[in-house]
Order: C-alpha cells, then sequence, then structure tokens
C-alpha cells in the first residue's frame, strides 16, 4: 500500500483542523482526496474520460454524493436495509458542489468528467456539505484534468451576539440566526473573486430576533462577503500545498491531453455577424418571450440557408452556423444593455415587470396564492395536517424530522414544451429547497402551531426566475390559510452584464438574461431582514463590492413586491380555513400517558370513535404532548374534555347524588363510576337499606345505572357510596339494570343448596386422598376488611359458585383466593 500524503492547518477562530490526505484510498482514479473536519470525513474522486463523445454539445459534468449510512453508525431504515436513491440531503450537496467547480474548466473541454464524494464519516457534529466542495477542488488540482483552481469554501453561521462562526457545528448553526455558503477563488492580486453563494436564516431565527439578535441585513451579508475571504484562503493554501508535496514525492502531475471542441469556428462567426446583426437588433427587443423565439429562429433560419446551402460559404455547417447566430444574439443582448442600459424587453436595468397577486384561487385548499411577475406565474398551494405527517428523514444529518415540506413542479408545458413528466429532477428539487429556505424563518414553531405544512408550488408559465415566484406565492397562501407568520417573503432573481472591465447589475432577469448573462444571484427577505440568497456566476468570479451593490438593488425590488403581496392580503388571516383541521394541543404529565392512551389503545381509540377528532400521542421526554384535530372544531373541543377529564378527573361532591354506571363488581362491593375518570365503591353492606345482601351480583350487572349518593371522601380521595334506594327490592332478591329488568322480573332458578355443597364436595369423594386443598381466602378477606372496613355477610355460596356467577355478569375479579393443589 503506498504511504498516504497529508497536509492539515488549523481554521482560524476555531480549535478546528482541516485535513487533505490522498494515495491510501482509490489509487486507480486520476485525483483523490480524503477531508476531514474533527470525525466528519469525506472520499472524493475525480476522473475524466481520454475523449468527447460524438456529438457533444456541452460539457458533461456529473457531481454524485453517496452517503454511506455506517458513516454515522446507522442502518439504513429502508425495506433493503441498504442505501437507495439519493437523499434530498445529498442531491442538494451535489449542486451545492456543482454550482462553483463548473465555471472552472476551460471553454471547449468536452470530456466527459464525473466528480463523486462518498461520506465516510459523519460524527453528527460537523456537516460534510462544505467538506465535499473542498475536497473536488484538492482532488482535480491532483488529478491532471484541466481545472482552473483551486477553489475554497466555508460555511460560517451568524450567532446571536452578531458574529459570524466559521465551519459551525449543526448545534451553533441552529443557535444563529443565520448561515451561509461562499465559494471563491483567489485573484493575483491576492483577493478572493466569490464563484458560489448560498443561505439562509434559520428556524428559529424571528424568535432570536424578538429577543434581541441583531436582524441580517444587506450590511450584514455584505461584511459576511468580506469575512469569509480568511478562510476560503486557508483552504486555497492548504491545497496547493498537498499538490506540491505530491509533485515532490511522485514527480509532476502528468496534465491529460483534451482537444477543444469549438461550436463554430472564428471563419463562421464572422460571417454570420456580418450577415444577421442587422436582422438580430430589432429581434432582441421584442419582449415577448414566444414572438422572441419567433423572430431570432426566423434570423437562425435565414443565416442557414445562406451559408449552409450547396452554393452557400460553409455547406453542411448548419449546427455551427446556428449556434454562431446564437453567440451573436448573446453579444448583440449585451452591447445594447452596456452601451444604451436597455434589456431585452425595453427596460433599464433596475426596472420590474408588471407583478400581480392572488389569494384562494382554489377553494377546497387549505391556503393557496397565485403569482405572477412579468411572463413568470407560479402557483402555491397549502396542505395542514396533524403533526403525525411530519416526514422522517433517514440522512446521516441529526436531524431526523421535517414539519416543513415545500415541493416544486415544473412540467415542460411551463415553456410550452413537450418533455417527460415524472419524479422531480435535481432542479426541482433545488428550487424547492431555496423557497423553503426563504420562507422557513418566518413559519411560527410546532409549540405555537402545532400543524404539519406542506406547501406546493405549480409553475405554471415560466420566463425568470420561477423560485423567487413560489417564495412569494407560498407567503400569500400561509397567510390565506390563516398560518400565524410574521410577515410576508418575497424574492428577487438579479443579473448581471460583465465586460471590459463594466459591471451592469439587472434587476428581475428573464430566462434569456440569466442564460446570457455572468451572474443568477436570487435574493428573498421581509422588510427588515434577508431569509435566503443564492449566487451562481459563469465567470472566474465577482468582486464582493459589486454584490454588496447588488444586494441593494435587490432591496428595492423585494420592497416594491411586498407592496403589491401586502395590498393584496396584509396580514395573516384571523382564524384557519374552514377546510382545514383544528388543532389543539395539550401538554400532559409523563405518567399521565398511559392513562390517556389505555390498554393497546382502547381509551384514545374510543375517545376518536365517539367525537371523530384524530388524536396523536408524543412525549418531548419531559412532558406528553397530545394533539387534537378535527374538521369542525366542536369535535376537537368535544375530545379535549375527554382527555383533560382522564388526566384530572372532576372531583365529587360530599353529600351529592350522582347517577352513575357499575363498571366493576368484586365479593365486598361494586365500583361505580359518577364522573369521568372517577369511581366510587358501593360497599355490599350498604346495598340492601339494612337487610342482608348475600352477593353482589344478585342484586347488580355490569353496566348497569343505579342513582347514588356521595357518603365520604377519604384523604386519599377514595370515594364511598350509597344507593339512594335499596337495591334488590329491599329483599336481595335482584336489582334493574340497562337491560330492562325490573323489580317484577321472575328471579332466576337456583339449584337447591345441598346439590351445590355436594357438587364442591365432589373431589373428596372419588377417594383421592393424596390431594390436599388449601384456600387462601381466610387470609385475603383480613387483608380486604383491614382497608375498607366490615365486607358484610359472608356468602354461604361456595367459593368456586361465586366465581362462576361472576363470569355469567361479564366480569369482576371474583374476590376470594384461588384454589391450588399440593401433594
Amino acid at each position: 500500500m503506498a504511504e498516504a500524503i497529508s497536509v492539515s492547518g488549523p481554521i482560524s477562530g476555531t480549535d478546528k483542523t482541516l485535513t487533505f490526505e490522498t494515495g491510501k484510498f482509490a489509487p486507480q482514479s486520476m485525483g483523490a482526496v480524503v477531508a476531514t473536519i474533527a470525525g466528519t470525513k469525506v472520499l472524493t474522486t475525480a476522473n475524466s474520460a481520454k475523449s468527447v463523445r460524438e456529438g457533444m454539445d456541452f460539457f458533461p459534468l456529473t457531481v454524485d454524493v453517496e452517503e454511506r449510512a455506517y458513516a454515522a453508525g446507522k442502518i439504513p431504515g429502508s425495506f433493503f436495509r441498504r442505501e437507495g436513491r439519493p437523499t434530498e440531503d445529498a442531491i442538494l450537496t451535489c449542486r451545492l458542489t456543482d454550482r462553483p467547480l463548473r465555471p472552472s474548466f476551460p471553454d471547449g473541454f468536452r470530456n466527459e468528467t464525473q466528480v463523486v464524494t462518498t461520506v465516510l464519516g459523519a460524527d453528527q457534529v460537523n456537516p460534510h456539505d462544505v467538506l465535499s466542495i473542498n475536497a473536488a477542488s484538492a482532488a482535480l488540482m491532483i488529478s491532471g484534468i484541466p481545472f482552473d483552481g483551486p477553489l475554497g469554501t466555508v460555511r460560517m453561521a451568524y450567532s446571536q451576539e452578531g458574529e459570524w462562526i466559521p465551519h459551525p457545528t449543526f448545534e451553533e448553526a441552529e443557535n444563529g440566526t443565520f448561515e451561509i455558503v461562499i465559494a471563491g477563488r483567489e485573484l493575483d492580486d491576492g483577493d478572493v473573486a466569490v464563484m458560489m453563494v448560498e443561505a439562509g436564516g434559520s428556524e428559529n431565527a424571528f424568535y432570536y430576533y424578538e429577543d434581541g439578535a441583531k436582524k441580517v441585513t444587506e450590511e450584514v451579508l455584505g461584511d459576511a462577503l468580506q469575512a469569509c475571504k480568511v478562510w476560503i484562503k486557508e483552504s486555497i493554501a492548504l491545497q496547493r500545498e498537498l499538490r506540491e508535496k505530491v509533485v515532490a514525492a511522485n514527480g509532476e502531475i502528468e496534465e491529460m491531453k483534451w482537444t477543444p471542441v469549438l461550436d463554430f469556428t472564428p471563419e463562421i462567426f464572422d460571417a454570420v455577424e456580418k450577415f444577421s446583426t442587422e436582422a438580430m437588433k430589432p429581434a432582441v427587443k421584442i419582449s415577448a418571450k414566444s414572438e422572441r423565439n419567433a423572430a431570432v429562429d426566423a434570423v437562425t433560419a435565414d443565416a442557414v440557408d445562406h451559408f449552409c446551402g450547396d452554393d452557400g460559404e460553409f455547406p453542411g455547417q448548419n449546427k455551427m452556423v446556428k449556434e454562431a447566430v446564437r453567440s451573436l444574439m448573446k453579444k448583440v443582448m449585451r452591447r445594447r444593455v452596456l452601451d444604451e442600459g436597455i434589456r431585452i424587453d425595453g427596460r433599464k436595468p433596475a426596472d420590474l415587470r408588471e407583478i400581480t397577486a392572488e389569494v384562494g384561487v382554489l377553494p377546497t385548499a387549505h391556503g393557496s396564492g397565485l403569482f405572477q411577475r412579468g411572463e413568470t406565474q407560479v402557483m402555491n398551494v397549502l396542505t395542514l395536517a396533524m403533526p403525525r405527517m411530519n416526514q422522517m428523514i433517514d440522512s446521516l444529518n441529526p436531524n431526523n424530522e421535517k414539519r416543513y415540506l415545500h415541493h416544486y413542479n415544473m412540467p415542460p408545458w411551463a415553456n410550452g414544451e413537450t418533455g417527460r413528466v415524472g419524479s422531480p429532477k435535481r432542479r426541482e428539487i433545488g428550487h424547492g429547497a431555496l423557497a423553503a429556505r426563504a420562507v422557513l424563518p418566518v413559519i411560527p414553531n410546532q409549540e405555537d402551531f402545532a400543524y404539519t405544512l406542506r406547501l406546493v408550488s405549480e409553475v405554471m408559465a415560466s420566463n425568470g426566475s420561477t423560485s423567487m415566484g413560489s417564495v412569494c406565492s407560498s407567503s400569500l397562501s400561509l397567510m390565506d390559510a390563516g398560518v400565524p407568520v410574521r410577515s410576508h417573503v418575497s424574492g428577487i432573481a438579479m443579473g448581471l452584464i460583465h465586460e471590459d472591465g463594466k459591471y451592469v447589475t439587472l434587476t428581475d432577469i428573464l430566462g434569456a438574461e440569466d442564460a446570457m448573462g455572468d451572474m443568477d444571484f436570487k435574493v428573498a427577505g421581509t422588510e427588515d431582514a434577508i431569509t435566503a440568497l443564492q449566487l451562481d456566476t459563469k465567470i472566474d468570479g465577482i468582486p464582493a463590492d459589486v454584490l454588496s451593490e447588488a444586494l441593494a438593488q435587490a432591496r428595492v425590488a423585494r420592497l416594491e413586491i411586498l407592496d403589491v403581496m401586502n395590498e393584496c392580503l396584509p396580514a395573516t388571516r384571523d382564524e384557519i380555513a374552514e377546510t382545514a383541521p383544528k388543532i389543539s394541543t395539550i401538554y400532559i404529565p409523563m405518567d399521565k400517558i398511559g392513562e390517556v392512551i389505555g390498554p393497546k389503545g382502547k381509551i384514545i381509540n374510543t375517545i376518536q370513535q365517539e367525537t371523530g377528532a384524530d388524536i396523536g400521542v408524543d412525549d418531548d421526554g419531559a412532558r406528553g404532548i397530545v394533539t387534537i384535530g378535527a374538521v369542525e372544531a366542536w369535535r376537537m373541543e368535544e375530545a379535549k374534555t375527554a382527555i383533560l377529564n382522564i388526566v384530572d378527573p372532576p372531583k365529587a361532591e360530599l353529600g351529592e347524588v350522582y347517577m352513575g354506571r357499575v363498571v366493576n363488581i368484586t365479593n365486598f362491593g361494586a365500583f361505580v363510576n359518577i364522573l369521568p375518570g372517577r369511581d366510587g365503591l358501593v360497599h355490599i353492606s350498604k346495598m340492601g337499606g339494612g337487610k342482608r345482601i348475600n352477593a353482589v351480583e344478585d342484586v347488580l350487572e355490569l353496566g348497569q345505572q343505579i342513582e347514588v349518593k356521595v357518603d365520604e371522601i377519604d384523604d386519599k380521595g377514595k370515594v364511598s357510596l350509597t344507593p339512594t334506594s335499596p337495591l334488590g327490592g329491599g329483599d336481595g332478591g335482584g336489582g334493574s339494570s340497562d337491560s330492562g329488568s325490573s323489580d317484577d322480573a321472575p328471579k332466576r332458578e337456583r339449584a337447591p343448596r345441598r346439590d351445590r355443597e355436594e357438587r364442591t364436595e365432589a373431589p373428596e369423594a372419588s377417594g383421592d386422598s393424596d390431594i390436599e386443598t388449601v384456600s387462601f381466602e381466610d387470609s385475603f378477606d383480613a387483608d380486604l376488611e383491614a382497608d375498607l372496613g366490615d365486607l358484610g355477610p359472608k356468602s354461604e355460596r361456595p367459593k368456586a359458585d361465586r366465581d362462576n356467577g361472576n363470569r355469567r355478569g361479564g366480569g369482576g375479579n371474583g374476590g376470594g383466593g384461588s384454589r391450588r393443589r399440593h401433594r
């Protein structure tokens, strides 16, 4: 086994160390690096094909993240007990790794390239996603694959005290108000150009703001773009050191040979530019997407006919001519913005398109909102449910449950196209996660609002940022449903044109401006705080001061959008939507959970059947949490009352008369339920009104209703009862019941006492003299008498027959002891 080459360096401001190692694992990969922070460890490999696949007209870079359950000491929770399709966290880490890497490969490089990160260790303290980006850059640096690196990446959490914490733990990020991931490259002058930004507020951010934490504004984020440079440079320096050690140990790294693949030759572009420029200029001024595309298609067709015919200058080169026309369109559009300050649809750089907002678009939904900005239209639908619908997560992160779900769908018809419709792709998962991150900080926590929330963004039409449209429509649907969010959240997508050292920031970019511009910068937030941020670039990086100016320009647009949203619905509705379940949460002592559930769920199931409410029982380790939900509020209230009566039963009043129900029969009396959760004892001596009762079951049956009076309540809360009238008609003969029996009803026939005695003596008559019969009845009755007082007249009926009578009555514990045989 080859000897590992390792470099390590401290992370400034922390007690952590970042380590890169190569040479031990995956020796046949072109580049393989193990990166480590504390107990979190990833292996990232980089490999590239030796040649270009025929017909490849784009750069086929694939980034995969393989989460191994063993990394966290877990066995996968799936049926097959092995890893299956990538989790949402893994897909988001793939996208996070891909975004800064992709623009760092040279133009014309079309060899299939794959970067794979395998998570080997997850200490449940330090995240692995940022480690994956640093490891990918390091692996490419020693692979020989053409790569304009290295790149450095850092995650920072903004503490409640207003400090940026580098490489925070899960707990530090959760206790902060905001976290941001920034990737960048070091320029020749030592400055850092930003390549990628991903940021969002924490779940409890606005709770912390209420307690006095500093809000994250555009100025605070500007500080973050400056502060990140320290840790980005540290990662870059460590990667360069690793490469130097590899060269020292193994010799110069062999750079792979590759041939640039050109979409068109300079000669073709020059010819197309001369022929089509004048026709392209009016085409790029058309604001309507479909009409503009049709005009550009016409220009393209003319160029192909002119250059690619049999008599043309470039016969058979249709594809190159088409690509040249597309590049010409990009050039004309960009020059118009830079020279005239006019965009494709005639707007100035900071202008917004027309904005409309609407709520209540689906009457059966719990909440719905429709947001339109220009030709981009997104509908969001909110569904509220009981907490039992929280999503269980089987991943390497310590969080294993999610109550706020945001799903994003963009079918091909949203662009007027055909295509595959089915399970969500990586883009849809990423856009949904961005919208969720933007809205999450204003969502009340589960203690304040017990519901599980699922928001679904349906893209109806697309020409510009649909993810930011999802943010706005989500905010509208939340308020429409009556969710107590703190305020509306709006989002805007910003673009950038950069040429000859000149930067022009564009507000509310069109799809074409996104494709042909140099930056996609999305900002979401409330009126006074940023909730989410995402930045992707197509150039070598953007200076921090340019991004700060873009943030300020985005704020103006966000506030304008908020005005439209507030005009539509200024605050959340006073009540939850009629179609949504009404939920109430009760906190109970831990020792009462069993009483509420009952044996095998009998009590809670009975309450659900009787009230029609949905009840969930959980605990947080210190107390029980009972959640009750029903569409009709009265059902919820009935269930709530029933549970409270179990947890804290109403107390009986001394001397009061109650109509009760017999719930248990013993040989010394009957227990009668007089109030919810409150039973009392009617002693056998009190049943006959001064007359002797031979057996309780002679006058009472389970389920029978009787009127009783409270005689005594001892210091332990035990209740002693007396029937308001003698049972059994005063002669000990029987009693009335719900079944309609009365004193006039015929008494059941009994066998002569002598026959019963003969039956009990039958074993002795058999002649089995070796069997000794022992009864514990006397000892048992003595214990009961000491606890309850006089047990009344003793029945002359043998014990075995009384037990049979109890069984015929449907319950009771039989009262006496059992019989055992000893040899």
